[in-house]
């Protein structure tokens, strides 16, 4: 059937049939009544899936700026074993290390010395991570090297440890006392997170 034949059969409704129509619907039993309902729903359902749009908005933006953050951290890590860059100030004396930092960061990082619990300061080193200038503290453990990564976080929140994975090495992050950490080694997860416990006990 072509358009032609097709709008011979189609002929539409006089105006005052469809105004009945419609008059009729609007007295339904309960019509009036469902109304009120039938909004709420709407309403309901919509403002339901404008709230879940912004919980998944959130979570994409934070897994995104956390992986990217990852991958940063990652990426230093390896750059400082491969390019010989370990450290700009080699010491395992958090006195000499710790000052050292002085006059280079807008803050102080918290450096101490883990030789007792078998992770002893290798020194520490000037990093960009997450488009700022940070400090990187060198540990060892046996012949694995572990960065610990420290920055203001930019609030007084604590966040308890997050251990992720990125490209075969494991790190782990947290915030306390208005400072950001991330550490990253190849070490098994299960030793580095006995590390950070150290970091994080101080």
């Amino acid at each position: 059937m072509n358009a032609q034949e097709r709008d011979a059969f189609f002929h539409p409704a006089p105006a005052d049939l469809r105004a009945r129509i419609t008059r009729d619907i609007g007295r339904a039993p309960g019509a009036d009544a469902a109304k009120p309902a039938a909004r709420t729903f709407y309403v309901a359902l919509g403002l339901a899936w404008a709230a879940s749009l912004v919980v998944v908005a959130r979570l994409s933006t934070q897994e995104a700026t956390g992986g990217s953050v990852a991958e940063e951290v990652v990426a230093s890590h390896v750059r400082s074993t491969m390019a010989e860059h370990l450290t700009d100030v080699a010491s395992s004396d958090r006195h000499t290390v710790k000052p050292w930092f002085a006059g280079k960061l807008d803050f102080a990082p918290r450096v101490e010395d883990f030789a007792a619990d078998g992770f002893p300061l290798v020194g520490g080193r000037l990093d960009y991570v997450a488009s700022r200038p940070v400090a990187a503290l060198v540990y060892r453990r046996q012949q694995h090297i572990v960065n610990v990564f420290i920055w203001p976080a930019g609030n007084d929140a604590e966040t308890p440890p997050r251990f992720v994975t990125r490209q075969g090495y494991q790190v782990f992050e947290w915030t306390r006392d208005g400072m950001q950490y991330w550490v990253v080694s190849d070490l098994n997860a299960a030793e580095l997170q006995e590390f950070a416990e150290h970091i994080r006990a101080g």
